[in-house]
């Protein structure tokens, strides 16, 4: 291939029958376009081919108008955003085909396509088809299809389509891109086609000069072209690179690589050389059941399995033991892995199913008769005991190559005398139990499909023709069945026979909880019945735990939150814990954590409503984990924040929580349990703790001002708002709305932060709880700072000063005083502000509350920078700076580190601040907002042009103008003006 992107209608096959006939296609993998055969359509002005594109790159899925208005203008709509998107819509309508562009449940899709008809999807398939190829040992083929997916590139990807949605799936798209060529070229030096490939990837590390791998790739043609020196030149290039823009070293495998080079490494000349696989000879007796015609992925437990079994030969049996939930598939893949081993026991393969999930397992004297029968023993030679069965099973089986395929195991006692006992034979033996008892085993935890595996599955039952035209519904379908084989394959059976459902109708009928697991029946086969065996099985302690268990929401448990749902001490929780582990009930997520898979976790709380009674043992145990995470969440904040009396205003826990040796390992655990803990959170209302559910959200603030989790944090707030609305209960609205203020404000959305400020502060007052008051009027004081309504803050943060007073809370009253401190600054009282300041930090020093000392330290660095006194406020913010990574504050160490760019600029070192700000801009990325984004550009681009950038300071510039001008911000006339100063050094 020459490497030249061309438009699909030059690489694709069919393009001159998608002309003849007229059908529509669609480009977004470079200027968005649209063709009606070879006639291009218009698609009208930039943001229409922006909503265009938005709904092209959903790929059939529908977009309510929100997403739509969301995409085309981010957080600043203009105020008929919503009629100019059915605006839009109406118009492509017309270009298009109604049957096209389909509006439903308020939103529009894009539908109906045919094959070929988006270059996007396009490139998928041909990406999935070279993946497939180079698995199956087909490089040639893989290296064509990468080549055929790189060409429906034709430039930027939605070149010239404005508004934020559009940007991110721009930098998406040519990342792929960029993995794609990637792996195409890895492909060329597999084949031999280094000398071809040198020139390409000369040019690639030219444009893209920090991505290493194509370093690699670059050095690993020239050397296997003969070009040794040029291959170390690279590297040295690339050392100097690092160094000088990053300040960091190659990664090892490119210092590696420059090793063996040096060392002439013969195996770096090493072609990649496909395996040829061997045919299965046909042998007796042949007891196996038929492999499944549709048996789908599994390569690297088919791998596995295959490889333990092949080692049989030539010493003792290999025993391989398959444990997993039931319904995931052992049997099938045991089937299908015996069947393809079957050329390496050329003496017979046995199989029984051991019944060990169900009432009556079977006895293994029974088998043993049954496998000497099948061995060409006469009925009359096989003994009557146990003893003598087995014996003679293994005299048997002495000198033989014979495969043992042990179905549905109960356990290892019942798979002991089944094992034969002579070099060359295995056994392969499938279980709902990890059977660690069994000596000598090779354990297996099988686990679900992997989501490519799962709707490749669903297809194959369901037809491509069905799918391919409601992809996302199919694989919303496969996400719903967990993934699960079983699941999957019943979903699949009842669509196929049901010719006027649509993927979509399944799809819905799946979406809810409560019914989905009665909609996973399909003649004899039901997920249900499947895992009502196991849980037949358990004993009454095991089969407790595992229903209330089922109870907590949240991806995962650890053990001592186990233990307060089961109010069990935790060695004794673990000991249960453990033994559903073993069942296959419970998944062992990591050491001390604990899952359910998805559909387990909908049959425990069916179970836990079915056979839990009375309902206060359900509401108790949800309970007594709501009260373990805030006791154990308030002891953290305690920690982090010395002094603090936020603790002092909270409901109050009837369960203890953990307790801390040191404030590193609070931080472990609140991040650790953050996504259980937001959980739990969000099903506080529905278990009668409202009130409790919002004061453990007060006190994990740390999950949105850290970053982590911030976007889960926020919806979790508003469902809390929702329900304590819903309930009139004004003490819980109040505090909720105070906690939504505090996360807009960390988001730049000042006018809705400042709104939820007010509410909290005013039902605050009614209902007496004077801590929320004083807290949204402080918040408010600092969105006052940022919207420069400085006499407004002043008289918000007087008041909440008063208030921290009367409660005796000097936290408070610090951080007060340090906001306050920045409303002298902007009015031009410097003085006072470092005075104000250094009050709020004597408070917190006193109180040994250095995270909240640090943000006075921010503030008291801005009052001194105002004064020209940069060496003082560079101290100031690295001491903070320090203090806010040991607390994983990234928001705050982003903030610091763009406040030192000031700093550098105002003492005249542009370079160092260029570093600051570069660093900032990485830290920030995804939190803060975009209004912190941008403030942080500009000043990058006044750092740049410092030290004669000026084309990237330009850039900046622009992009934090674009910004500001979407926000209505008044800093975009600043950038104006420096972007109008500046024009002349635009080339």
């Amino acid at each position: 291939m020459d490497g030249v992107p061309r438009v699909p209608e030059q690489q694709r096959p069919d393009a001159a029958a998608h002309a003849e006939c007229g059908v529509l296609r669609f480009r977004v993998l470079g200027p968005v376009g649209a063709w009606r055969g070879d006639e291009p359509l218009n698609t009208g002005s930039p943001q229409q081919r922006a909503l265009l594109a938005a709904l092209l790159l959903r790929q059939g899925r529908t977009a309510t108008a929100a997403e739509l208005i969301d995409a085309l203008w981010g957080e600043e709509p203009p105020s008929q955003a919503l009629a100019a998107v059915r605006t839009y819509a109406s118009r492509l309508r017309k270009t298009l085909d109604p049957s096209v562009l389909v509006s439903e449940s308020g939103g529009y899709a894009i539908r109906g396509l045919s094959e070929g008809g988006l270059d996007l999807t396009t490139a998928q398939d041909l990406a999935a088809e070279a993946e497939k190829a180079h698995n199956a040992g087909d490089p040639t083929h893989a290296r064509a299809a990468l080549g055929r997916a790189l060409a429906l590139w034709d430039g930027e990807p939605l070149a010239g389509v404005p508004g934020p949605y559009a940007a991110a799936q721009r930098v998406r798209l040519e990342e792929w891109r960029l993995q794609l060529l990637e792996s195409r070229l890895d492909m060329d030096l597999e084949q031999g086609y280094h000398a071809e490939a040198v020139s390409e990837l000369t040019a690639l590390t030219a444009e893209y000069p920090l991505r290493e791998r194509l370093r690699e790739l670059l050095m690993l043609a020239l050397y296997r072209s003969g070009r040794q020196a040029e291959a170390l030149a690279v590297y040295a290039d690339a050392r100097r690179l690092f160094a000088d823009e990053l300040g960091v070293e190659p990664r090892p495998g490119l210092t590696e690589l420059q090793r063996r080079i040096l060392a002439a490494d013969p195996r770096l000349a090493e072609l990649s050389i496909p395996v040829t696989e061997h045919a299965s000879a046909p042998v007796r007796p042949a007891q196996l059941p038929a492999t499944v015609p549709d048996f789908t992925g599994r390569a690297a437990f088919v791998a596995e399995l295959s490889e333990s079994l092949a080692s049989a030969e030539g010493r003792v049996m290999a025993v391989s033991a398959l444990a997993a939930i039931g319904g995931v598939g052992k049997t099938t893949l045991a089937v299908h892995v015996a069947h393809q081993a079957r050329g390496a026991f050329p003496d017979g393969q046995l199989y029984v199913d051991l019944q060990g999930a169900g009432p009556r397992p079977a006895d293994p004297e029974s088998v043993l008769g049954l496998f000497l029968q099948g061995l060409g023993i006469a009925d009359s030679a096989i003994p009557s005991s146990l003893e003598g069965k087995a014996a003679l099973y293994r005299s048997v089986l002495d000198g033989r190559r014979v495969l043992v395929l042990l179905d549905n195991a109960r356990d290892a006692a019942q798979v002991r005398p089944l094992l034969p006992g002579t070099e060359g034979c295995a056994a392969l033996v499938t279980s709902r139990v990890r059977m660690v008892d069994l000596a000598g085993a090779h354990l297996v935890d099988l686990d679900v499909m992997s989501p490519e595996e799962a709707l490749t599955l669903f297809t194959k039952i369901v037809g491509e023709e069905r799918v391919a035209t409601e992809r996302e519904a199919a694989m919303d379908v496969v996400a719903a069945c967990g993934f699960l084989p079983l699941a999957i394959r019943i979903a699949a059976s009842r669509l196929a026979a049901r010719r006027t459902w649509t993927v979509s109708v399944l799809a819905a009928k799946l979406a809810d909880e409560r019914r989905r697991l009665d909609e996973l029946r399909a003649g004899d086969l039901a997920v249900k019945a499947t895992f009502e065996l196991g849980y037949g099985q358990l004993e009454p302690t095991q089969a407790r735990a595992f229903r209330l268990l089922g109870l907590a929401d949240g991806p995962d448990i650890s053990l001592a939150a186990a233990a307060a749902v089961l109010d069990l001490p935790v060695e004794d929780a673990e000991d249960l814990l453990e033994s559903l582990v073993d069942t296959s009930l419970l998944e062992s997520a990591a050491p001390g954590r604990y899952r359910f898979h998805d559909l387990v976790r909908l049959f425990a709380r069916a179970c836990a409503e079915r056979d839990e009674w009375p309902l206060s043992q359900r509401e108790a145990a949800i309970s007594r984990l709501l009260d373990f995470y805030l006791a154990t969440a308030a002891g953290v904040y305690r920690i982090e924040r010395p002094g603090d009396r936020l603790v002092d205003h909270l409901e109050a826990a009837d369960y203890p929580g953990l307790t801390f040796l040191d404030r590193h390992a609070a931080q472990d655990w609140l991040y650790s349990e953050a996504r259980s803990v937001l959980a739990t959170v969000q099903q506080a209302p529905s278990e009668g703790q409202l009130r409790k559910g919002i004061d453990l959200l007060l006190v994990v603030r740390d999950l949105a001002e850290s970053g982590s989790d911030a976007n889960r944090y926020e919806s979790v707030a508003t469902a809390l708002l929702d329900a304590a609305t819903a309930r009139g209960d004004e003490r819980a609205e109040a505090r909720v709305r105070g906690i939504l203020a505090f996360v807009h404000s960390l988001t730049d959305r000042f006018e809705a932060s400042d709104l939820e400020a007010r509410e909290a502060a005013q039902l605050g007052g009614t209902t007496g709880d004077d801590w929320t008051t004083a807290d949204a009027l402080n918040i408010r004081g600092i969105i006052a700072v940022y919207q420069n309504r400085h006499e407004d803050g002043e008289d918000h943060l007087t008041q909440a000063i008063e208030r921290y007073q009367a409660l005796g809370d000097r936290s408070g009253e610090a951080g007060a005083l340090c906001n306050l401190s920045r409303i002298h600054l902007a009015t031009g009282r410097t003085a006072s502000a470092i005075t104000l300041a250094q009050r709020g930090i004597s408070i917190y020093d006193d109180m040994g509350n250095a995270m909240r000392g640090a943000n006075g330290r921010y503030t008291l660095a801005l009052a001194l920078t105002g004064t020209g006194e940069t060496a003082a406020a560079s101290e100031q913010l690295l001491q903070a700076l320090t203090v806010f990574r040991d607390s994983r504050q990234r928001l705050w160490e982003g903030m610091c580190l763009f406040r030192l760019a000031e700093v550098d600029l105002a003492a005249r070192h542009p370079a160092q601040a260029a570093a600051n700000a570069e660093m900032a801009l990485a830290l920030l990325r995804g939190i803060g907002g975009e209004w912190r984004r941008a403030n942080v550009l500009t000043v990058l681009g006044r750092a740049l042009a410092a030290i004669g950038q000026q084309r990237r300071a330009n850039v900046m510039w622009q992009e934090a103008r674009t910004v500001f001008e979407e926000l209505g911000s008044p800093e975009a006339e600043l950038i104006r003006t420096l972007l109008g100063t500046n024009a002349c050094s635009v080339a």
